[in-house]
């Protein structure tokens, strides 16, 4: 089960919405001096299934795959080769938006692309029902049915 604690300033609270505060000043407030002026509120999530969130899901497997490797080594430097490649590929990027003409060559090729897309695919019935199924059968082609 999760539970969140969230303390919020009272002017957070009182900005154009008075019904706000109505119903946290129902809430019980720490009687401590320094904290008068804070509301805390503790939420519960509930459900039959709480381990379906993605973090979660992300946690299990990648301890999954650390638990069943035989070659951690490989492992630590597979995710370094990845950070290394994300910090690459920004650095990549950045550099390519700092020459002059080529971003603006890269929108024009941008703009032409995408109008050439919809004077091919949307701006007729019958090329929007092509489209439908090419997409159609790209999604079965992916999920491996015929």
């Amino acid at each position: 089960m999760a539970s969140l604690v969230a303390s919020l300033p009272p002017p957070l609270l009182v900005q154009g919405r008075k019904t706000l505060v109505r119903t946290f000043s129902k809430l019980p407030v720490s009687p401590i001096k320094e904290r008068q002026n804070r509301v805390s509120v503790a939420v519960k999530a509930t459900g039959e299934n709480s381990e379906s969130s993605t973090s979660l899901s992300i946690t299990k497997s990648v301890q999954n795959i650390w638990d069943n490797s035989e070659d951690r080594l490989a492992l630590i430097g597979l995710g370094f080769a990845a950070i290394a490649a994300i910090w690459a590929s920004t650095n990549l990027v950045s550099a390519i938006d700092r020459l002059p003409i080529i971003p603006t060559v890269l929108e024009l090729v941008g703009i032409l692309f995408s109008s050439w897309f919809v004077y091919r695919y949307l701006l007729f019935k019958p090329d929007r029902e092509e489209l439908f199924q090419i997409y159609n059968k790209t999604i079965l082609d992916i999920l491996g049915r015929q």
